[in-house]
């Protein structure tokens, strides 16, 4: 019989760049971190889901990173299920280890997310990229990256492919533009937008706050985007502790955070007309967990481009299509206004370190949700939601898994 699944404690790393630090090292901060939340010795964990993506390429630490991570604090001889899943590694971990909670296997387990990227040799990173799409088709990856351009600029499109993710953001937000009438004034507004909340956010990569002019007059990466519309690489760490309703009662939680859904999905070739996979899955979320988008008070969107915010606005209902860019004009997406939309930062500003954002989106919706968020505290927030995507296949994310949390 199912029951619920409750989050005990969080923990998270600073994101940013951490040459001096191993990949061990910056999981036993995130999990010692949540362990001390959720007030429990290592020893009551019973299962972990350890998630990292691209430590085989980056620092050669393949296949058993999460044992390794594990033995350095003791702790062995329990089951650990290593997930690899594109950018949504870290929520696919938490996804499963709910899941497992919920259907009453495990009363108190372990999830958590690590990535290195940075490295001496640049190379390393952007190969991690690379292999989050579809390889054998080549073709069909470069034919949508210039499909929508003239035969002159697909001439000069860049060949090398270093920066595939923000090509294929620059495409989808050169199709939302012609679909909703947005402007690259308003993907610079985005990222003012989150700059003002990454500035309120101690564990943020980025905390200067930008204006909307100087992130239009940033260095162009590949139009409409500039710099600080594109999220950073990045290394870092977070972890939660989840645990049934008899452990919560046994540990005497005064007000653990209700995972109300945690759905996962997985991209596809979609018949014409048939919503996009991300949609599908918050659609799919939202009805397990008896809620609509009116009911969101905040939400951790995958801004891996400022762009793919005002995407998501519409893919998760909080506004009819095209509706994105007055959403954020009216000024509903920040402190104050109706649903605020990555109080984190977001990626562009708290950083993007690809095996640990999920987990990251969670830490920081739990801390809203428990009135732990300091300066960037969303008033009165009840029910919190994560949004979080990785790679390409086809025409849409590879992976998606979307998170309903409540108190």
């Amino acid at each position: 019989m199912k029951q619920h699944a409750f989050i005990a404690g969080v923990g998270m790393t600073p994101f940013g760049r951490h040459l001096d630090r191993t990949l061990s090292s910056l999981a036993h901060q995130a999990i010692n971190e949540a362990l001390d939340d959720a007030g429990i010795p290592i020893g009551r964990i019973q299962a972990v889901w350890a998630g990292n993506a691209g430590a085989g390429i980056v620092t050669g630490q393949a296949l058993i990173a999460g044992q390794v991570a594990l033995r350095g604090l003791g702790l062995g001889g329990v089951p650990v299920v290593n997930v690899e899943n594109a950018c949504a590694t870290a929520s696919t971990a938490f996804q499963q280890a709910a899941t497992m909670v919920t259907l009453g296997a495990y009363d108190v387990v372990l999830a958590f997310g690590v990535e290195k990227l940075y490295h001496e040799d640049k190379e390393r990173p952007m190969r991690v990229y690379m292999g989050a799409t579809d390889i054998d088709h080549p073709e069909q990856l470069d034919a949508y990256l210039t499909g929508d351009l003239s035969d002159v600029d697909r001439v000069a499109a860049p060949k090398d492919r270093r920066s595939v993710f923000m090509d294929i953001y620059a495409r989808m937000a050169r199709d939302y533009m012609a679909a909703s009438g947005a402007t690259q004034r308003d993907f610079a507004t985005v990222s003012a937008k989150n700059s003002r909340h990454g500035a309120r956010n101690p564990l943020a990569q980025f905390r200067d706050e930008l204006t909307v002019e100087q992130v239009l007059a940033a260095r162009p990466i590949a139009f409409p985007l500039t710099l600080p519309m594109c999220s950073p690489i990045g290394d870092g760490a977070a972890a939660a502790v989840i645990v049934s309703p008899r452990a919560a009662a046994e540990l005497g939680l005064p007000a653990p955070v209700h995972i109300r859904s945690a759905v996962l999905n997985s991209g596809f070739d979609p018949a014409p007309g048939r919503a996009s996979v991300t949609t599908e899955t918050a659609e799919n979320a939202f009805a397990l967990a008896g809620i609509t988008p009116g009911d969101i008070d905040c939400l951790e969107l995958h801004d891996a481009t400022a762009p793919a915010e005002l995407i998501y606005y519409e893919a998760l209902g909080l506004c009819p299509p095209g509706g994105g860019p007055d959403l954020l004009r009216s000024g509903a997406t920040t402190f104050g206004g109706r649903v605020v939309v990555n109080p984190s930062g977001g990626l562009v500003r708290k950083g993007h370190p690809i095996g640990a954002t999920g987990l990251a989106q969670i830490f920081e919706l739990t801390r809203q949700l428990q009135g732990r968020c300091g300066a960037r505290q969303v008033e009165g927030a009840r029910v919190a939601v994560a949004e979080n995507g990785g790679g390409w296949i086809g025409s849409d994310a590879a992976a998606i898994v979307m998170t309903v949390l409540s108190r």
